[in-house]
C-alpha cells in the first residue's frame, strides 16, 4: 500500500479502515530504511498515525502544516511525494533531515531549532486572514519543545486574538495529561462537536441578557472543565483546549480533527503518543533513539566502533566532573541535551550540581549568571548552533556584568548530516567581538582538558568551542592551566606562517608536514589556542617579512579571527600574500563532516593545495 502513495491525493483515495494498515507499513519502512544510515527514528515512529490523519483530512499545501523542529517530519516527507528519496535522508546530496522549504511545497516552514512552530503558524494564520483566504493552519509541537519560552510567547499572542489556528500538542512523555482512556476521548469528541458549540453559543446569547449571569456561568464552566481536563492553563491563555486523545487511534484522531476544522478561533488539540512506537529498542530508550547512526535491525544495537578515541564531548564531561570533585563551586547547565552534551556523565557523579533547564537557552544563560553572582562557577554546555538563541543574554546578563560563566560550545564548526540548521559556523564571529570575553579553541582532547582548567582561573566570561566527533588519541592527563592569550608554535619555518584554529590545527599540521616532505618548503605553524585575546606578539614574531600568511578556521570568514590577524599583520607593515581559509558567506549542505570540509576547502588536501599555490 505504501508504494502507491506518491502524494497526498493517493492517501485521500484510501478508505478509513485502510489507514491502520498503511500506518503499520510506514512504521516498518522507517525502521528498515534508517537501519543502514541512521537518523531521527523515534520521533517519526511516534507521529505516524497523526501525520496520516492530518494529510487525510487537510489539504496540504493549501492548508499549512507546520512541524516543530522537523525531527518528527519523516512520515510527512513520505506522504508528500518523497518516499523514493528516504534512503538518502541526511546523506550527502540527499533529502534534508528537517523540513526545508526548498525541498517541497509541503514544507511550508523550515525548522531545525525547537519551539518556533506556533509563532510561524500564527503568522501564516494572520496573513491568511488579511488576504481574506479560507485555508487552515496547523502547528504540531511536542511537549519537549513546549518548554521553550518562545512557544509561550506565541501562545500568549495568538490567544489574545480570534484568528483560526489549530495547535496540536504531541505529548509523548505524558508530562501534562493523565492516562488516556475512553472517557477523555469521548469528552473530546463531545466538546469539539457542532451541537456542543452551538449550544454553548446559544446559552451565551441568553445569559448576556441577565446581569451577572454570564460571568457566573463562565466561572462554573471553568471550574468543571478544570476538574475533568488538564487544559486550564491553555484556556486561560485564550485557547479552546481539546483532549487529551490517543494519538495512535484513528477512531479518536479522525473525528476529533474533523470537528476541530469547524471551530473558530485558536484551538489546542492535546494528543498522547509514544516515541519510538513499533520498535521496542526505540520505545525502551527514547533518548538514544531520538537521533543516532546506523543500527542492527534485528538487535536494535547501534553500529559503533570501539577502537576510536573518546569524543570531545566525553572528554569535556569527564574532565569537568573530575574538576568538580575538587571544586564545589563548579555547576553544570544544559538546555534539554544532557546526553548530547555529555552532562549525563557529570550528573551521575554530581547530580545536585547539574541542571537541565529544558529547551530554554536564554534562561540557561541568565540562570548561570545568577549562579555566578551566588559565588558558583557555572559551565553552560550548549551546542554552538543553539547558543545563538541566547546571544542577548550572553551580552547583557554575562559580559556587561563580567560574570565568570564558561560557555562550552559543542558541535562547533561542521556537524555533518544535520546540515545548515545545526552547523556551528558563527560562534567565533559572535563571541570574539564581545568585551570581557575570552575565547578558546583546543587542537585536541588534551588541550580541551587544559582549557577547562584555565577557565576556572579567569575572572570573567569564557567561551570554549570544540568539534563534534572523536578526538585524535592524545593522552589525557591532569589538566594544566594555560597562560591566557598564549599560542603554541608547532613547527618553525621561513616560507611563511600558517595560523590554525582549533579543529583545523591537525589538518593544517598534516598539510605543512606533507609540503615540507615533498617540496622542501617549511611553513611555520601556530596553534592559535586563544581566539581572544589574540597572541599578537607570537603572530608577528613568526611571520616572515613579505612571506605568505595563511589563516585556517572552521567558521565564517566574515567576522572570523582571520580578519583580525590579517589586519594586525597589515598594520605592522607586512605586505605578503594573505590567504584566509574559512567558511563562505553561505549555508553548507548536509553530508558527512569529511565531505563538507572537502567541499569548503578546509581539509588537509585543500590546505596543502593553498600552501603550494603561495
Amino acid at each position: 500500500m505504501l508504494e502507491r502513495i506518491r502524494g497526498t491525493a493517493d492517501l485521500k483515495a484510501l478508505y478509513e479502515d485502510q489507514l491502520p494498515e498503511l500506518a503499520d507499513e510506514m512504521r516498518q519502512y522507517l525502521i528498515e530504511t534508517l537501519a543502514p544510515i541512521g537518523g531521527h527514528l523515534g520521533a517519526g515512529l511516534g507521529v505516524v498515525e497523526l501525520t496520516i490523519a492530518l494529510h487525510y483530512l487537510f489539504d496540504s499545501p493549501r492548508d499549512k502544516i507546520v512541524w516543530d523542529v522537523g525531527h518528527q517530519a519523516y512520515p510527512h516527507k513520505i506522504l508528500t511525494g518523497r518516499l523514493a528519496g528516504m534512503p538518502t535522508i541526511r546523506q550527502y546530496g540527499g533529502l534534508c533531515g528537517f523540513t526545508k522549504r526548498a525541498e517541497s511545497e509541503h514544507d511550508v516552514f523550515g525548522a531545525g531549532h525547537a519551539s518556533t512552530s506556533i509563532s510561524a503558524a500564527y503568522g501564516m494564520a494572520c496573513g491568511r486572514d488579511l488576504s481574506n483566504e479560507q485555508s487552515h493552519v496547523v502547528a504540531v509541537i511536542g511537549d519537549g519543545a513546549l518548554t521553550g519560552g518562545m512557544a509561550f510567547e506565541a501562545l500568549n499572542h495568538a490567544g489574545a486574538r480570534n484568528n483560526r489556528l489549530l495547535v496540536i500538542l504531541n505529548d509523548n512523555e505524558m508530562s501534562i495529561a493523565p492516562n488516556v482512556g475512553a472517557m477523555s476521548s469521548y469528552l473530546a469528541r463531545i466538546i469539539t462537536g457542532r451541537p456542543y458549540a452551538q449550544a454553548k453559543d446559544t446559552a451565551r446569547r441568553l445569559l448576556e441578557k441577565l446581569p451577572g449571569a454570564l460571568d457566573a456561568a463562565k466561572r462554573v464552566e471553568e471550574h468543571v472543565k478544570g476538574m475533568i481536563t488538564p487544559g486550564t492553563l491553555f484556556e486561560e491563555m485564550g485557547f479552546r483546549y481539546i483532549g487529551p486523545i490517543d494519538g495512535h487511534d484513528f477512531g479518536h484522531l479522525l473525528p476529533t480533527l474533523s470537528n476541530c476544522k469547524s471551530l473558530e478561533g485558536p484551538v489546542i488539540l492535546h494528543t498522547i503518543t509514544k516515541k519510538g512506537l513499533g520498535y521496542s529498542p526505540a520505545e525502551e530508550d527514547p533518548e538514544t533513539w531520538h537521533g543516532l547512526g546506523p543500527y542492527n535491525l534485528q538487535t536494535g544495537k547501534p553500529h559503533k566502533r570501539t577502537d576510536l578515541p573518546p569524543s570531545f564531548t566525553e572528554v569535556f564531561a569527564d574532565t569537568l566532573a573530575d574538576l568538580a570533585d575538587d571544586d564545589d563551586r563548579i555547576v553544570a547547565i544544559t538546555a534539554a541535551m544532557p546526553a548530547g552534551t555529555g552532562l549525563n556523565r557529570f550528573a551521575r557523579r554530581h547530580p545536585e550540581r547539574c541542571f537541565d533547564v529544558g529547551i530554554a537557552e536564554q534562561h540557561a544563560v541568565t540562570f548561570a549568571g545568577g549562579l555566578a553572582v551566588a559565588g558558583k562557577r557555572p559551565f553552560v554546555a550548549i551546542y554552538s548552533t543553539f547558543m545563538q538563541r541566547a546571544y542577548d543574554q550572553i551580552i547583557h546578563d554575562i559580559c556587561i556584568q563580567n560574570l565568570p560563566v564558561t560557555f562550552c560550545m559543542d558541535r562547533a564548526g561542521i556537524v555533518g548530516a544535520d546540515g545548515a540548521t545545526h552547523t556551528g559556523m558563527f560562534d567565533i564571529a559572535f563571541m570574539r567581538n564581545l568585551p570581557n570575553m575570552t575565547v578558546m579553541a583546543p587542537k585536541d582532547e588534551r588541550e580541551l582538558q587544559d582549557m577547562l582548567a584555565t577557565a576556572l582561573t579567569i575572572a570573567g566570561p569564557v567561551a570554549i568551542r570544540y568539534p563534534r566527533g572523536n578526538g585524535y588519541g592524545a593522552a589525557l592527563h591532569k589538566p594544566a592551566v594555560l597562560p591566557v592569550g598564549a599560542s603554541e608554535l608547532l613547527q618553525g619555518g621561513d616560507a611563511g606562517l600558517v595560523v590554525a584554529v582549533g579543529s583545523r590545527v591537525m589538518d593544517a599540521k598534516q598539510a605543512v608536514e606533507r609540503l615540507a616532505a615533498s617540496a622542501q618548503r617549511d611553513f611555520a605553524l601556530l596553534n592559535l589556542r586563544f581566539v581572544k585575546p589574540l597572541d599578537e606578539v607570537a603572530i608577528l614574531q613568526h611571520l616572515p617579512a613579505d612571506k605568505p600568511l595563511v589563516v585556517v578556521e572552521e567558521g565564517v570568514a566574515s567576522g572570523g579571527v582571520g580578519e583580525a590577524i590579517g589586519l594586525l599583520a597589515y598594520r605592522s607593515g607586512w605586505r605578503g600574500r594573505f590567504i584566509h581559509l574559512a567558511m563562505p558567506d553561505a549555508f553548507p549542505a548536509h553530508g558527512s563532516q569529511a565531505e563538507i570540509l572537502r567541499d569548503l576547502g578546509l581539509d588537509a588536501d585543500a590546505i596543502l593545495r593553498a600552501l603550494r599555490d603561495c
